[in-house]
């Protein structure tokens, strides 16, 4: 199993598969419009703006877990990051990253780059950035800001 098998929804309710990202490198972060680390969108865009060029892209998971700090719908959600933090990168639907519920996705990445499925998420703004052949690389804590990673990601373009 790659990255590349699973398929998520989209902040529309649309089916995507990962396989359409196939050959980008990627930073997957879990978000919270109502946490301490919103400011990160800003970075985040940042990134974004600077590496989609080369290949590069985000995709945002809202969670509504850490707090209750993601509430609202998905239209909400988007329309508050597109407006307050001129977001243009792929975000999807409101997901879980932990426990009995959480998205299949992220089982997987914590897996691959955590050690074992158990090693939860702690916070909003976690990151896992994944190579052009969807191998999960490195993972941040919420804390670590996304101007900070900007090598990791240069280096493996």
């Amino acid at each position: 199993m790659t990255i590349y098998d699973f398929k998520v929804k989209n902040n529309k309710g649309e089916l995507v598969s990962l396989s359409d990202y196939e050959g980008q490198t990627l930073l997957i972060v879990n978000t919270a419009t109502g946490c301490g680390f919103i400011p990160q969108y800003k970075g985040l865009q940042a990134l974004y703006d600077t590496y989609k060029a080369q290949g590069f892209t985000i995709l945002d998971f809202p969670s509504n877990q850490f707090g209750g700090q993601a509430p609202g719908s998905a239209e909400e959600i988007a329309e508050f990051c597109e407006l307050r933090y001129h977001t243009t990168f792929p975000q999807f639907a409101k997901i879980e990253v932990n426990g009995a519920n959480a998205e299949p996705l992220y089982t997987y990445l914590k897996g691959e780059q955590g050690g074992a499925v158990t090693s939860d998420i702690k916070w909003n703004f976690t990151k896992f950035l994944v190579d052009k052949t969807g191998k999960v690389v490195k993972r941040y804590g919420s804390a670590k800001k996304p101007e900070n990673i900007a090598q990791d990601i240069e280096a493996i373009l």
